[in-house]
C-alpha cells in the first residue's frame, strides 16, 4: 500500500465519522485553488533558525553542513493525515537518508510546546510560529471563514495552537548544501502527500 492509498483510507474514515456538513466544508477546501506562487526549483532559501519541540534551536546551515536536507512542511499535530505521513517517513525515508548523508526535519506553524505530532520520531520537529519560513516559500495561506468554523466545531482553535488562523500547504523541499531547492512538491490538497520513494529519488539524484 502506498502512502496516498493509506491517506485515502484515513479520509474515508473521516467521511464516515464526521457530520456530513463538516466533512463537505473540508472537502471543498481540498479543491480550493492555491492562489499563491510557490517557490521553485533553483531558488535559494535564506538561512533560518527555528526552535524545536524541546526548545532547542536548529539552523538550516547546520542541517546542510554535511549533505542534503529534506524539509517536510505539515499542518500540525491535530492533523491525522500529517501524523500518518510523518510516521511513514520515519519508517521508510529516514533510515535510507543516512546512506546519502542527508537529514530530514519536519516544520509546522504550531507553537513549540505543541509541535510534536507523534511519538517515535527521531528527526527534529521545528516550530515555524507565524509561518515566516513557510510564507517565504509561498506555502502559507489564511484559513477561510467556513473552514475556521468547521475546525472550531471539531475543537481545533488555530489561534490558540498557532497564534494565527493561518495554515501551510503540506510540502517536501529537498535542498543541497548551498541551500538551493533541488526538489519541491507542494500539496494544496491536504489529503495527498509526497511518496517516500519520490523523496529518496530526489536525494539520490543530487
Amino acid at each position: 500500500m502506498t502512502l496516498n492509498d493509506a491517506l485515502t483510507g484515513v479520509n474515508d474514515h473521516a467521511r464516515a465519522a464526521l457530520p456530513p456538513e463538516i466533512f463537505e466544508v473540508l472537502e471543498a477546501d481540498r479543491r480550493r485553488a492555491a492562489g499563491t506562487k510557490f517557490a521553485e526549483v533553483g531558488d535559494k532559501i535564506e538561512d533560518f533558525e527555528l526552535p524545536g519541540a524541546d526548545g532547542e534551536p536548529t539552523r538550516l546551515a547546520e542541517l546542510v553542513a554535511d549533505g542534503p536536507a529534506v524539509l517536510v512542511f505539515y499542518r500540525g499535530q491535530w492533523c491525522p493525515y500529517c501524523n500518518l505521513t510523518l510516521r511513514t517517513y520515519q519508517q521508510e525515508v529516514v533510515p535510507e537518508l543516512q546512506k546519502y548523508g542527508a537529514k530530514l526535519v519536519a516544520v509546522s506553524p504550531q507553537r513549540p510546546d505543541g509541535a510534536v505530532p507523534v511519538e517515535g520520531l527521531d528527526f527534529p520537529v521545528l516550530s515555524d510560529a507565524g509561518s515566516t519560513v513557510a510564507r517565504g516559500l509561498g506555502l502559507s495561506y489564511p484559513v477561510s471563514a467556513p473552514v475556521r468554523e468547521a475546525m472550531e466545531t471539531l475543537g481545533t482553535d488555530l489561534e490558540e495552537v498557532n497564534g494565527t488562523w493561518e495554515l501551510v500547504h503540506p510540502a517536501v523541499v529537498v535542498l543541497d548544501r548551498e541551500r538551493v531547492i533541488r526538489y519541491l512538491d507542494v500539496h494544496p490538497d491536504f489529503v495527498t502527500r509526497t511518496e517516500p520513494s519520490d523523496i529518496l529519488e530526489a536525494v539520490k539524484s543530487l
